[in-house]
């Protein structure tokens, strides 16, 4: 079984945010406190140790007292720029990322992920929702995988790819199908953040 303390829990808050109007996601009011808080809070239990991946306000991440890292390019090129960038400091067996504008994060996302990853001995070990019309989705961004995939990501990302989901196809990858499609829902539009924080309530 793997264990919390065997991974390390990656905060996704790199983005441009431009349907926000590029504001940075991550520190967007929700309930009165940073949209990063409500993740943390529910992530830090899960792992052993947490990174914080941000290309902007850098100091106002830091001072959550987790590394913070940036991409390795300038482009905001996306959550596998984020993948790569946590996988190269990565110092566990494991990785398991997540956006920082989830803030009903599962706080059992890690040991669900982590069951399948050894039921199955996969490289990498995704999210999905069941909606209620009985459709399953994919929910890439909030993934485990294991720490020795840098090699592959980054000769994926040096064929200028960015899509999430080709990369998986090419490991060894599962899934996991989570019942309530809302603990995934993020914040993109002032519209959505305003529905979440009354389902929150």
């Amino acid at each position: 079984m793997i264990s919390p303390e065997q991974i390390t829990g990656l905060i996704l808050a790199g983005g441009r945010a431009q349907r926000m109007g590029g504001i940075d996601k991550g520190l967007i009011p929700f309930l009165g406190k940073p949209l990063i808080e409500s993740t943390i809070t529910r992530l830090k239990s899960q792992v052993g140790q947490i990174l914080i991946n941000a290309n902007r306000n850098i100091t106002k991440y830091a001072s959550y007292g987790y590394p913070v890292i940036m991409d390795e390019t300038t482009d905001f090129s996306g959550p596998l720029a984020g993948f790569a960038a946590g996988l190269k400091v990565c110092k566990t067996p494991y990785l398991l990322t997540t956006p920082c504008d989830s803030p009903l994060l599962p706080t059992d996302l890690g040991i669900k992920l982590a069951t399948e990853m050894t039921r199955g001995d996969f490289q990498l070990v995704y999210a999905s929702t069941k909606e209620t019309d009985g459709k399953v989705w994919a929910q890439p961004v909030f993934c485990l995988m294991r720490a020795d995939l840098q090699a592959s990501l980054e000769t994926f990302l040096q064929k200028g790819d960015l899509k999430i989901d080709r990369w998986f196809k090419e490991l060894d990858s599962s899934t996991v199908v989570f019942e309530d499609a809302q603990v995934f829902a993020n914040v993109n539009t002032p519209e959505e953040l305003k529905r979440l924080e009354e389902a929150f309530v």
